[in-house]
Order: C-alpha cells, then structure tokens, then sequence
C-alpha cells in the first residue's frame, strides 16, 4: 500500500517488508488483538488491519510518527488505535496476541538516545540494542497465553543476545526469516564505528536482517514488570 510521510518520520524498508511477511503467516492474526511498537509510518500495524486482525493498536513516542500512522489509516481507510508513549507503558493491563516490532537498532557514537529529529527512527545507542533489550523484556508483560512477539532487526546488533534475552523472559523463541543484503548509507558510513567496536569483523559491509518469532506458552505468566509513564492518546 502507499503511505504518507511527514518529515523527520523513518520510512518502511526491507527489514519493515520482512516482518509483514512473516505476519502475513502468523494463525493468530485474523481476528486478533495486534499491538505495533514504535510504529513510525504504521506500515506494520496497517497490514495487520488490512489482514484481518480483529484490534490493532500502534504505539510511537514520536508525535510526528503518530500522526502519520493517523492520516495513513484514514488515508486506507483502516481502524487503527493509535498511542504515543515510551513502549509498552501507554497499553499497561492490555494483553495482545501478536507484538510486532521494527524498532531503531543502529549503533551510534553517543550512549542515550536522541530526544528529537529524524535519528529518533533510527539510532539506539552504543552497540544498537537500547529499544532491542527492553523490547525483550517488557514486550513478554503485554502477551496473551499463546501469543506470539514479532520482532525484525539487524545481525549487527547480534541475533543470539535476542534470542537469549527473549527465553530468560519466558518465552521460545527463534529466528523465523533471514535476508543478507549490502550496509545501507547509515551502517556504511559507520562502518569504522562498528569495527572499532567489534560489532563487524573488519572489512564486513554486509548485513544479515533477521525476523525473531517468540512464543509465551499458554500456561506461563509475563516476567518483566511493567513501566509506567505518562502517556497520551491520539484518539
């Protein structure tokens, strides 16, 4: 589908086309409850509608991400529920059946976050994990018994520290879709970053996008505790 973009807002990639893929396949989609963290353009949570999906919320912190993903489901005419806020914290005491996630993963020289700007769709820290790690800890809060987190991002960031960090959470967990492809412009240009870092061998100037699928087994409880911030909603 063709979407909207306001300025400063991170456009969908390969990696935003992967885990629709994968979507697309999930049994649990038709008729089920869809959360989209750090939604963007709302490319993810609007094919989920699009499929069938009985409720779809998406969450930005970003206001200008929030909007578009606004006017591009009044655009598809879609029904979208649309929060901004810091991850999981504006749906607290909701439970989903799919969580689906492309959040920022490049690894940057500064150690926080940015607050503002069009980097916000893209950098998370030192090593690229800032959103990655907290994603497999507090996405587990928001699961329903049987349901499934969807969660796309780069090698770079390292596939296995995802997968661990996801079972000591409680969930099974396994990458589910693979694609190798040339570094874009932002991993190119720090690419010495990333080897002075040991993220890349030397000389690397590829990437692997992977697609983790994570499953909460219908009689576990959520581990991580849940955040609480002061959210607000788009309505």
């Amino acid at each position: 589908m063709k979407l909207l973009r306001l300025p400063g807002v991170y456009g969908p990639q390969l990696d935003t086309r992967m885990i629709i893929d994968v979507v697309h396949r999930e049994p649990g989609l038709r008729g089920g409850r869809v959360l989209d963290l750090c939604t963007g353009t709302g490319a993810i949570a609007l094919a989920a509608a699009a499929a069938g999906a009985g409720r779809v919320t998406a969450v930005d912190v970003a206001r200008r991400a929030v909007l578009t993903t606004w006017l591009n489901a009044r655009a598809q005419r879609l029904r979208v529920t649309l929060r901004r806020g810091d991850l999981v914290a504006p749906v607290a005491g909701e439970l989903f059946d799919l969580v689906l996630s492309n959040p920022p993963f490049v690894p940057t020289d500064a150690a926080g976050l940015p607050q503002r700007g069009p980097a916000r769709g893209w950098d998370a820290g030192a090593d690229g994990r800032a959103l990655l790690d907290r994603i497999c800890t507090e996405a587990p809060s928001v699961l329903a018994p049987g349901g499934v987190l969807l969660l796309v991002h780069s090698g770079v960031c390292s596939v296995t520290t995802t997968v661990a960090a996801l079972e000591r959470a409680g969930l099974a967990a396994d990458v589910v879709a693979r694609r190798t492809q040339p570094f874009g412009p932002l991993l190119t240009a720090r690419a010495d970053l990333l080897e002075s870092r040991g993220l890349i061998p030397r000389g690397q100037r590829q990437e692997e996008m992977v697609v983790v699928r994570a499953t909460r087994v219908a009689s576990a409880q959520p581990t991580s505790a849940m955040t609480s911030s002061v959210t607000s909603k788009l309505a």
